[in-house]
């Protein structure tokens, strides 16, 4: 199975980072192609809502590092989608790329499953995040593999001591 894993928090090598890396390594031993596109490495504009895409096959007007992104996302079958939780929500950047998926609403997806990783500092703040996967899933027909969620992640690096690190390996390896 060929996996698109997408970070999106602005924190380079913080907990998000980590949490995805764990699950890229896990899927990649049980025999996955695994790409990892971290946001806080690409400039990726909002949505015009212009529909140019609708009419270039998907292919969005915005000559910024989405582009890229729709391209590796056209060649996958799992989207897994890492955030940090800001404010109850998955992060501005993670939904912003969301949003330029849309770029293929007309075109349509290979993907066929979507899964999330979230964390917090906080626990119970994963509900919007949860019912926009839900949505998602409900909307494009995707079959949804889960989400991992991982609180009390208060300080730079404290994925690293987290026992729940556990629950990203094992989704990895059931997919």
């Amino acid at each position: 199975m060929n996996i698109l894993v997408v970070t999106g928090s602005p924190r380079k090598n913080g907990n998000t980072e980590i949490m995805a890396d764990v699950f890229a390594q896990s899927a990649k031993a049980a025999g996955h192609q695994v790409t990892t596109k971290k946001l806080s490495q690409y400039k990726v504009l909002p949505c015009l809502g212009c529909k140019y895409c609708f009419t270039h096959d998907g292919v969005c007007i915005q000559e910024d590092d989405m582009n890229d992104i729709l391209t590796d996302l056209d060649q996958s079958d799992l989207l897994v989608l890492a955030s940090p939780i800001y404010w109850f929500d998955v992060s501005a950047q993670t939904k912003c790329m969301i949003d330029r998926m849309y770029a293929f609403a007309k075109k349509g997806f290979r993907i066929t499953s979507i899964a999330m990783l979230l964390n917090s500092g906080s626990d119970h703040v994963y509900d919007a995040a949860a019912a926009q996967l839900k949505s998602i899933c409900s909307y494009l027909k995707w079959e949804n593999k889960g989400i991992v969620t991982i609180p009390g992640m208060t300080e730079k690096g404290s994925m690293l001591q987290s026992d729940k690190l556990d629950s990203v390996r094992e989704l990895a390896k059931t997919l």
